[in-house]
């Protein structure tokens, strides 16, 4: 049995219910006036103000918001009363119109044709018999009309079952979309923190272990050396601690907090980064022309700095390490010169052996930003990391 689909159905369902109680009306005004006083009127004024209440009440007697056995009931009802009001007055056949409309609601498909085609089977008989003559018209209008409001009917019912279908796939499309998006966020929210873990704490944690490991070496012969190496430990310790504040607050990395931005950051790295057999040198080139560089590249190129020494430290063995930013007017290209051992760029782990994430995180910061990232190498002849960013408009 169908349910009620919505505010359209109840706006629907009042002018249904008031073109019944108009016909309704009509029928018993014809009645009243043609036959007053009989002994069959008390019966069709009792079963005309019974059929009108079934249909106010019809909510709460058994509408559409209630289940399907009380909807038959109701439906059931209405017929018997109608039924009986036409054998005693044929006059209220035509109240079967809105009646149509009900069984079709009411009734699976099937069901529901039957039920139309017997009620004009009946409203037909019903009008022959009113008729002192044969009429044609009395034959032929009542499937006419049935077959007109079934049409229509059947037609909305398409119609508004392919709305639901729209509706749903829109819907269930909005939550895919959404799915999709919350997906693509934490993808890259991960990519993002790989990326600011590897080239802040995980670097961070590297020279410290070098640094004391290089202590450790020289403890029993050189103690001032050693002191002076668990000293450096402890200030990248120190920094390290303030980047992993930072880096919880997503505030931008701790050298550029300081006055100068990227290049003043770029040689408090190196002079941090210099020791345990690494000597780490910064110069700007910015031709005399003070350049304006957004946040974000500062970020990113600082960023890649700090990667591309952890990887001439860990991987490369290099001792000397040249940092070289140079500012262009639209464009900002850092170079991460060293002399360690080199390895194939096309060789698919990089210098790490497959083992880092260095190369991949530098790519992919440059490409948020529309830059590149070139790299030259061979084995036994050191290494040049150039990264490029556009300074005008950067992604």
């Amino acid at each position: 049995m169908r349910n009620a689909y919505g505010p359209d159905a109840r706006w629907h369902d009042a002018v249904f219910h008031t073109a019944f109680l108009l016909l309704l009306g009509g029928a018993l005004a014809r009645f009243l006036l043609r036959h007053p006083g009989e002994p069959r009127t008390p019966w069709v004024i009792a079963l005309s103000v019974t059929l009108a209440v079934l249909h106010v009440l019809g909510p709460a007697l058994g509408g559409d918001g209630s289940g399907p056995r009380r909807r038959l009931g109701r439906l059931t009802a209405v017929l018997a009363v109608w039924m009986l009001l036409v054998i005693l007055a044929p006059s209220f056949a035509w109240c079967a119109v809105p009646l149509f409309y009900t069984g079709l609601r009411t009734l699976p498909a099937r069901a529901a044709l039957v039920l139309v085609t017997v009620l004009t089977v009946f409203v037909v008989a019903a009008q022959l018999r009113l008729s002192t003559t044969f009429d044609p018209n009395l034959l032929l209008a009542p499937p006419a009309v049935a077959a007109l409001a079934t049409a229509v009917f059947l037609r909305s019912e398409r119609q508004a079952a392919r709305q639901r279908a729209l509706i749903d796939d829109l819907v269930r499309t909005r939550r895919e979309l959404a799915a999709s998006e919350r997906r693509e966020g934490t993808l890259a929210e991960r990519e993002r923190l790989s990326m600011e873990i590897h080239d802040t704490l995980a670097q961070g944690l590297s020279s410290q272990r070098m640094l004391l490991q290089a202590a450790d070496r020289v403890w029993g012969s050189d103690p001032v050396k050693a002191r002076a190496h668990v000293r450096s430990a402890a200030t990248v310790a120190e920094h390290n601690l303030t980047e992993a504040r930072r880096f919880v607050h997503d505030l931008a990395p701790a050298d550029l907090a300081r006055d100068g931005g990227l290049p003043a950051a770029l040689r408090a790295l190196a002079a941090r980064e210099s020791g345990a057999g690494l000597a780490v040198r910064a110069r700007v080139d910015d031709s005399g022309r003070p350049s304006v560089i957004p946040a974000r590249v500062e970020s990113a190129l600082l960023r890649i700095a700090q990667g591309a020494l952890a990887n001439a430290r860990e991987h490369a063995e290099a001792r000397t390490v040249t940092l070289t930013l140079t500012l262009l007017d639209d464009e900002a290209v850092l170079d991460i010169t060293d002399d360690g051992r080199g390895f194939d760029p096309s060789a698919a782990g990089g210098p790490s052996g497959g083992r880092g994430h260095g190369l991949p995180a530098m790519r992919a910061r440059l490409r948020q930003l529309g830059g590149t990232l070139t790299v030259e190498s061979a084995p036994g002849e050191g290494t040049v990391v150039s990264a490029a960013v556009p300074l005008e408009n950067p992604r």
